[in-house]
């Protein structure tokens, strides 16, 4: 009697326990489908403005005025919008001017950010650099001032006294000032990660300090480099007031400036579907590499 009373409460603690595995299982399912219903959502707020322009660029003329979303007729050819570019392609045409300036602003200006961010960062925190605290509480005290508004004016009169107006390549130096202080945040973050033992074992094999960044130090946090380039090609690429208030003439502008002041319509939607492709290369290229960057900073951090 007290063996069977013993085996079938072993039965049924048997199947409480399954039950509560069950109910556990679906807590997990529906937190898991919670997590994506929002990261689903959030995709959608991003892609659906950029659908909705690439369908307008798809419009007629006399669709564009009306309320529809999905174009009620199509030009003929469908690529009516865009066949302009390969048409006039050439440095007289203000789209492709501005598309050059830019491609050239941001390119040097990335190439200057990220020697900037390594030297500094790596000063931070692998020499012998005086004063690294205030250096360090000076960087991010810089950072909550919008400094881009805010010295405006002290940017004109400096490019102005140093000939630097309608000079395209003269944007290049605000442009790493703008982002140097959060450049060289990152590359600080990223060499936190590199052991003290490395460096002193690179120092007794007699390389020196560029020697040892170059070639031991570098490969390590390359992820942190390719965050720095993707945020000052994103900022250098998207910026619109210090590129129309320093350059006057439109040889010399950037094509954040071109696509800021055409007019609406469906010619508009296509230029802002071009000017979005660089940017979509370069971050699908190193998408891999950014976010493995910003896992290993949120780690550290």
């Amino acid at each position: 009697m007290v063996a069977g009373i013993s085996t079938n409460e072993r039965h049924r603690t048997t199947e409480d326990a399954a039950l509560a595995v069950s109910v556990s299982r679906w807590r997990v399912r529906w937190r898991h489908v919670a997590k994506h219903g929002v990261l689903i959502a959030l995709c959608l707020w991003v892609l659906l403005p950029l659908v909705w322009v690439f369908l307008r660029s798809l419009k007629t003329g006399k669709d564009t005025v009306t309320r529809n979303i999905w174009p009620t007729e199509f030009p003929d050819p469908l690529w009516a919008r865009y066949q302009w570019l390969w048409n006039d392609f050439n440095l007289e045409n203000e789209f492709v001017r501005g598309l050059v300036n830019g491609l050239m602003v941001t390119s040097i200006t990335v190439a200057f950010a990220v020697i900037t961010a390594c030297l500094g960062g790596y000063a931070l925190v692998h020499l012998a650099t005086p004063g690294k605290r205030f250096i360090l509480a000076m960087i991010v005290a810089s950072m909550f001032f919008p400094t881009q508004v805010t010295a405006i004016v002290g940017l004109l009169r400096i490019q102005f006294e140093l000939g630097l107006i309608n000079k395209t390549w003269g944007l290049v130096f605000p442009y790493v000032a703008l982002t140097v202080a959060i450049s060289i945040f990152v590359m600080r973050s990223m060499f936190q990660l590199v052991s003290r033992e490395i460096i002193d074992s690179a120092r007794i094999d007699g390389a020196g300090s560029l020697r040892t960044l170059a070639e031991i130090v570098l490969p390590i946090v390359r992820n942190g480099v390719v965050v720095v380039i993707i945020l000052n090609f994103s900022a250098a690429w998207g910026e619109y007031l210090l590129a129309d208030t320093l350059m006057n003439d439109w040889r010399t502008r950037t094509l954040a400036v071109f696509v800021g002041r055409v007019g609406p319509g469906p010619g508009a939607a296509a230029i802002y579907m071009i000017a979005l492709v660089p940017a979509l290369i370069v971050f699908g290229i190193a998408q891999h590499w950014f976010f493995r960057g910003l896992q290993e900073g949120a780690i550290k951090g």
